[in-house]
């Protein structure tokens, strides 16, 4: 049953009568990666300094200076019907200081229940007719950061390609750039930017008439949607971050900012022409190789399904990490973000950093 109501869900989003500019196009890019970033709800928009850059600012490469780093991360949303997996290499490529990245994400539905054809022109129910496909969202980015001069500022651009998938019905392929900025102050204060789809990510859709329209009784279902292009349109993160030490053996990481989508949503803070959340997040660390993290994020409001009264919901996250050597293992929780919901999603991620093996 949760199959299939997965499967209305995206044949609701990907087959409607689209609008060329959407509010939810290439949503899965704006998950991030790295449980350390999403046990602090996002908040590493001006600290994340490793190969996770890419996800939240690909300007944070520029900290990779000895050797490559490698990293792997697992989720699983909604009682594992959603998988998450992402991979990405970091390498510095240069004497000037620039940073290579290569970074691959997936996030899918597996082994839907396809009924299009459960019922033939007559009307008649055949099971035998009942199919699965699988729903499948896929992104390549090639990051790279530099100093355009002062050692205190870096850069970060990602160039991203997008396939999607839904089966045998529509697939289409999406093209775009991030566009990142860091400011490490004198007074010890890191400014963080993230500009995504900074030029906004065009996809081109193809649809299988054939395979997605289901005619009964003379009424066709499914029609193929008239237009085949989207625009997704740019977001821009911000975030201040300060390191704190609190003793010889504990540190703390604060970062607070806000998330900017140029559209009306349903954000705390929204308007016809852009709509802001604010986030929050920090990092406890012992010696450098135990760490505690807690965040929030997507304040939003929303209607009670029980009483129909409006209220702010927002989503909670918190997590831990080891390390040892060039290897660190971390793990983050988080809710779903609907106030009082039981779902959680658990994150798991792996970091190889070789310079550390080396040192």
């Amino acid at each position: 049953m949760k199959k299939i109501f997965f499967g209305l869900l995206i044949f609701s989003g990907f087959f409607s009568d689209a609008q060329i500019i959407r509010k939810y196009s290439n949503e899965f890019l704006n998950i991030g990666a790295g449980a350390r970033g999403l046990a602090m709800g996002g908040a590493v928009i001006s600290n994340q300094n490793d190969v996770y850059s890419p996800m939240w600012n690909p300007a944070g490469l520029i900290d990779i200076e000895r050797d490559w780093q490698g990293a792997a991360m697992h989720a699983e949303y909604f009682e594992s019907i959603a998988k998450y997996d992402y991979i990405a290499f970091a390498k510095p490529l240069d004497n000037k200081g620039g940073v290579f990245a290569l970074s691959i994400v997936r996030l899918g539905v597996d082994n839907i229940l396809n009924t299009t054809q459960l019922i033939d022109s007559e009307g008649n129910i055949d099971y035998d007719k009942i199919t699965s496909f699988s729903q499948s969202d896929y992104a390549a980015l090639l990051s790279y950061a530099f100093r355009p001069g002062s050692h205190r500022l870096s850069v970060g651009i990602n160039a991203k390609m997008v396939y999607r998938n839904v089966g045998k019905f529509a697939s289409g392929y999406g093209f775009g750039f991030d566009l990142g900025v860091l400011y490490n102050a004198d007074n010890g204060i890191n400014y963080g930017a993230m500009l995504r789809d900074a030029t906004t990510t065009v996809n081109f859709w193809t649809v299988n008439q054939d395979e997605l329209s289901a005619v009964v009784n003379g009424e066709e279902f499914n029609p193929a949607p008239k237009d085949k292009m989207e625009i997704t349109m740019p977001k821009l993160n911000l975030g201040i971050s300060k390191n704190f030490e609190l003793n010889r053996d504990l540190e703390l990481l604060p970062e607070a900012g806000l998330n900017i989508d140029f559209a009306k949503t349903a954000a705390v803070i929204s308007t016809d022409f852009a709509s802001i959340t604010p986030y929050a997040g920090a990092e406890l660390k012992f010696q450098d190789m135990i760490f505690v993290r807690v965040g929030v994020n997507r304040f939003q409001t929303v209607t009670d399904i029980e009483n129909l009264k409006r209220k702010v919901s927002f989503q909670p996250s918190a997590g831990i990490g080891i390390k040892y050597q060039g290897l660190t293992l971390d793990y983050a929780i988080t809710n779903s973000g609907i106030g009082g919901s039981n779902f959680y999603s658990n994150f798991f991620s792996l970091k190889l950093d070789m310079g550390d093996f080396r040192n």
